[in-house]
């Protein structure tokens, strides 16, 4: 419906309530005069003066959540707002889901993907708006020519080179502050006057990742660079944390030139020459010092890498890994620390962050996702305009349509343990009583259907607070596991393998066990007895032995040696 359409609809439901109030107060005498008078249509106003509803009042048969869902579902929404976790978009979709998959119905309906903000605009207590503003906006450096430029040379390379596209390839680092959750919509509360705020942890340590991607849709194996000197044992014993991937160590958590260096050798070197299908490799890169150091160029040229670096500040247009990977990458990480806040972990530490990162690279770098990136970068296929257009245009993905769906289920004739059962039985005792009375609906009908409202809506909160009580299970079972790891230093300094690294933890804890188990097995001997000065008064004589005993008129010693014998004298 049209904005002018909504607007004509308000303002005749306006005239029909005036003219239904003065037929009530006895102002007009027939219906025909009201409708006239107030310009209505009299078939209309003949339903609603007999009781109909208005049509704006029916709650529509098509929405996939009921009344009773949303508002367990603007409730929890509030609830969490109220805590400074105002839940994302894609968390209130999921949320309608849990509530729907809550009825009992294989398979499941879901809701589409514009559902939220249909649901948003239906409720004024809510609304969606961004948590934060963007701290700061990059320099941009959209020039058409330079552009061209690039792709002449990018054009030139191939040609000269004979270079596959299977052969082509993308690396960068990007950052993370391991408490830091970025820029997202969230729904609130439509109480509040400014964007709103999620609350993150506070720890801002910098972590680097590098990443490598392929024009194929794969991805090379991910270094981590911490802040740190040593290596220690629990990063490496950290659960889900790929065994081929590399972790190195630096003073500030930033890649250095040893480091790029060691990437290029262990990492992009050793994983791609099996794969090369021609002979020369290209290799997209930014102009960040570590990639620019003299024997990163050597070693490129020594093993048929060609390096080509892309103008400064472009690569937000012209980098696969910034067009279309970093962004969703740094989204799905950011979604990970705040589940880990609503689960009342307040700490993000190195083991934290290993922990939570992988999950997030897997949602992000996927193949359709680097495809579609180096497509958008104008690499492969080779299309130049696909940048250039978008210089002074901006993209819009268009949304995919909800999928709908409509099932049946028998009713059941236990007690109800979801909504649809209760929904089932619900109509089945409405009709007995309907059935047996053969009256209007009475005091009853309304009492049972506030009962049976109030038992949906705790079905509701049920299915929310399970799911969140498996998630707080989860996360606390991790926790466990990662205090009682112990931390040892396993490396100083430089970059090491996760398999390595595991290695050097199984090794370490094998001799621990071993000097454990030869200290089991020598047999123990009893220490030889001693004794301590006591002061016993009369009797300080008694200076090197003291626990002593009163035996008839001698005292002696309780450890058989006996230094002094003393009168007893009473």
């Amino acid at each position: 419906m049209s904005t002018t359409q909504r607007n004509k609809v308000s303002a005749q439901e306006g005239r029909l309530l005036l003219a239904i109030q003065a037929l009530k107060n006895d102002q007009i005498s027939s219906i025909r005069a009201a409708a006239k008078l107030y310009d209505v249509p009299r078939s209309t106003l003949t339903h609603r003066v007999s009781g109909r509803t208005a049509r704006v009042d029916i709650p529509p048969k098509n929405r996939k959540l009921s009344l009773t869902e949303e508002e367990s579902l603007v409730q929890w929404i509030l609830a969490m707002d109220e805590r400074g976790q105002p839940p994302r978009v894609a968390a209130v979709r999921e949320m309608a889901n849990l509530l729907l998959a809550s009825r009992g119905i294989n398979p499941s309906p879901t809701v589409g993907e514009c559902w939220v903000r249909n649901f948003v605009n239906r409720y004024e207590e809510l609304k969606s708006k961004f948590s934060r503003k963007y701290d700061h906006q990059r320099a941009l450096c959209e020039d058409p020519e330079v552009i061209r430029g690039w792709f002449k040379l990018v054009q030139n390379t191939i040609a000269k080179y004979g270079i596959l596209e299977e052969d082509i390839y993308n690396f960068d680092e990007t950052g993370f502050q391991m408490g830091v959750i970025g820029t997202v919509r969230v729904v609130t509360g439509s109480e509040r006057a400014r964007n709103p705020k999620l609350v993150q942890p506070g720890d801002r340590e910098w972590v680097t990742v590098i990443a490598g991607v392929n024009a194929m849709g794969w991805a090379l194996r991910t270094m981590i660079i911490l802040k740190g000197k040593m290596h220690q044992s629990s990063w490496y014993e950290t659960e889900g944390l790929p065994h081929d991937w590399v972790i190195g160590v630096s003073e500030n958590g930033w890649t250095t030139d040893q480091l790029g260096l060691y990437w290029l050798k262990e990492v992009f070197n050793k994983e791609t020459l099996p794969r090369t299908k021609g002979r020369y490799r290209l290799l997209i890169l930014d102009w960040h010092r570590s990639h620019a150091s003299a024997e990163f160029d050597q070693f490129c040229s020594e093993n048929q890498i060609i390096a080509l670096y892309m103008p400064p500040h472009s690569s937000h247009l012209l980098q696969p890994l910034d067009v279309g990977c970093f962004s969703p990458l740094k989204t799905a990480y950011g979604r990970q620390v705040e589940n880990q806040m609503r689960l009342g972990i307040n700490h993000i530490d190195k083991e934290e962050f290993l922990a939570l990162y992988p999950a997030a690279q897997m949602q992000a770098l996927t193949e359709n996702n680097i495809k579609s990136s180096f497509r958008a970068a104008g690499l492969v296929p080779y299309n130049p305009e696909q940048v250039l257009s978008r210089l002074n245009t901006t993209m819009h993905t268009p949304t995919p349509p909800g999928t709908s769906h409509s099932s049946q289920a028998s009713w059941a004739t236990a007690t109800p343990h979801n909504i649809h059962q209760l929904e089932q039985q619900t109509k089945k005792v409405k009709g007995y009583i309907k059935h047996r009375t053969q009256s209007p609906p009475s005091p009853t009908d309304r009492a049972l259907n506030q009962l049976v409202k109030g038992c949906q809506m705790a079905m509701h909160s049920a299915a929310i607070l399970a799911a969140e009580n498996r998630e707080l299970r989860a996360t606390n079972a991790k926790q466990k596991r990662k205090r009682e790891r112990g931390r040892t230093y396993v490396a100083q300094e430089g970059a090491l393998g996760v398999e390595e690294g595991l290695d050097r933890v199984r090794s370490m804890n094998e001799w621990e066990r071993g000097v454990v188990e030869a200290a089991e097995s020598q047999p123990r001997r009893r220490a030889a007895p001693q004794c301590s000065f006591v002061n016993f008064g009369l009797y300080s004589g008694l200076e090197e032995h003291s626990c002593c005993m009163a035996g008839g008129k001698w005292l002696a010693c309780l450890c058989g040696s006996l230094a002094y014998r003393l009168r007893y004298d009473d």
